[in-house]
């Protein structure tokens, strides 16, 4: 995934979403950066206005601070006052503006929802949305308590299952040997495959989530007896049955699982479960280019994760005290059809090509990282789907910079695993030739695989430069987005900078491919 400019938010956008929507970062004052925020909210200064008061905030108050210069913003029932981050957030006083004085959570989900806003606003809080009693529906013949009701001061809306979701929803059930713990989730789902079932198991805290589409299943409970770190998972792909296997530490009769957290044995919306984070060992830094390096990333031993080709992952560390989030899209170690076998797929290690911003103050936090030190990484995200590929003929990629990430794993995917696919074209924008990650590889992989086709075109090159020139236009694009045959089905993905990829989209269009012919992986 691209990585982001030094001055922006703790990327606060959503990653994969039509780029016609993306939201565009707009250039901040000098004195306007993360870590001038992070200095301000540090400073005691009262950035409320309301000297360390909480308020229960009705409606009706809500709603009259809508201006530029008294913003209050809702989301998920708690209030901020956002005036004073105003001249702070890359997208703009006019992005903040389209939540002024309502509930921003279902905007804030489309484009910031992994973003800790609780830690970046904490010295912003007004206080709660005032509750609104609420009748019990009908459906419900139990009745609902006070406490299960209220949720951070807002009543969540009580969802009925119509009988046929129920029967469709996942369940779950465990047994034992005398040496083992074995869960087994049903999830009524054909084509499971491990790259949908995430497991993290530490000091007796499991964690089971299986990915349905937009949906997910949790298993999650503080297990009666201590387990070994070894932890396997086993998928019967045809009936979509997962097992969890346990190495239990003493071999004694459990009489139960354990306790069960809140979120155990449910099934709901991914947006509504929240992002969950573990701590990976850093074992490895290497240098790509000039500004630009690749971290290698070891699980737990606990941990059972694979991210989808395509899919990205957040990474999360404390600087100043305030924890600080952003997307990166993990890539091989290196390309496919190299001299030797990727070692990528033992399921331990996660590799990101992540450029190091002078002035950054995430990258430089990362970039002083030692051999051995740890940071969070989350569950992975985004919305591509393999079966875009593997019902195409033609796949061109267009990657700006480190908008080149999402394609690495596309191509080794797209070249071992698509039959079907007659060409394979990358056409990857750069300033200068230092810049060109993996050049040389590269190269190698279009001599190797006849189907693939590299063209590096540079927008400063040197006085010795002979190959392509410029930035991205359509007298480009149209000589390289040419079917293969008139009629055949195309893929074009997309990912660099917003207004590399906004300005790509509309000209891909103009030549006459539709929404559906484009994938754009945007920060």
């Amino acid at each position: 995934m691209l990585n982001v400019p030094p001055s922006a938010f703790p990327a606060p956008g959503s990653q994969q979403r039509a780029a016609a929507g993306a939201r565009s970062k707009v250039p901040l004052k000098p004195g306007r950066s993360l870590m001038d925020w992070i200095r301000l909210t540090k400073s005691g200064k009262d950035l409320t206005g309301l000297k360390g008061r909480l308020l229960e905030v009705t409606e009706d108050e809500l709603s009259k601070h809508n201006k530029k210069e008294d913003c209050w913003i809702c989301i998920r029932g708690f209030v901020y006052n956002v005036t004073p981050y105003m001249e702070y957030h890359p997208g703009g006083e006019d992005e903040l503006m389209k939540a002024a004085g309502t509930d921003g959570t279902d905007l804030f989900d489309q484009v910031h929802r992994w973003v800790n806003y609780e830690s970046m606003l904490k010295e912003c809080l007004v206080g709660r949305m005032a509750v609104k009693p609420i009748a019990v529906p009908k459906e419900i013949s139990s009745p609902v308590s006070e406490d299960k009701k209220q949720l951070n001061g807002v009543l969540p809306e009580k969802k009925v299952l119509a009988s046929s979701a129920k029967d469709l929803s996942p369940s779950y059930d465990w047994f034992q040997t005398d040496s083992l713990i074995t869960i087994v989730i049903y999830t009524k789902q054909k084509d499971m495959n491990e790259d949908l079932v995430i497991v993290d198991c530490q000091d007796k805290q499991l964690r089971g989530e299986i990915i349905m589409d937009d949906h997910s299943y949790l298993v999650e409970v503080d297990l009666d007896h201590a387990v070994s770190e070894d932890v396997a998972v086993n998928i019967a792909e045809k009936v979509g049955k997962v097992e969890i296997i346990l190495k239990k530490k003493d071999n004694v009769h459990w009489k139960n699982l354990g306790q069960p957290s809140e979120g155990h044995n449910t099934f709901i919306k991914r947006t509504d479960r929240g992002l969950f984070y573990r701590k990976c060992k850093l074992v490895s830094k290497t240098e790509v280019t000039h500004d630009t390096k690749l971290f290698c990333l070891m699980l737990p031993k606990g941990t059972h994760l694979r991210v989808p080709t395509g899919q990205h992952v957040y990474l999360k560390h404390i600087i100043a005290g305030t924890e600080v989030v952003k997307p990166y899209t993990p890539v091989l170690p290196f390309l496919p059809l190299d001299f030797q076998e990727p070692p990528c797929h033992d399921g331990v290690h996660i590799y990101l090509m992540i450029k190091i911003y002078s002035h950054g103050l995430f990258t430089q936090a990362l970039d002083h990282l030692q051999i051995g030190d740890y940071i969070s990484v989350s569950n992975p995200e985004g919305n591509f789907k393999k079966s875009q590929v593997q019902t195409s003929e033609d796949l061109l990629l267009l990657a700006g910079g480190t908008g080149f990430t999402p394609m690495v794993k596309l191509l080794n995917f797209a070249l071992t695993e698509v039959s079907c696919l007659r060409t394979v074209k990358l056409i990857f924008f750069n300033k200068t030739e230092d810049d060109i990650l993996w050049r040389n590889q590269l190269e190698q992989l279009a001599l190797k695989d006849e189907r693939f086709e590299v063209q590096f075109i540079l927008s400063q090159p040197s006085k010795d430069w002979v190959g392509k020139q410029g930035k991205i236009s359509p007298s480009l694009l149209s000589e390289f987005a040419k079917r293969s045959r008139r009629d055949s089905k195309g893929l074009i993905c997309i990912c660099g900078p917003a207004p590399f990829t906004e300005q790509g989209i509309q000209y891909l269009k103009d030549l006459g491919y539709s929404q559906e012919e484009i994938h754009a992986f945007t920060a």
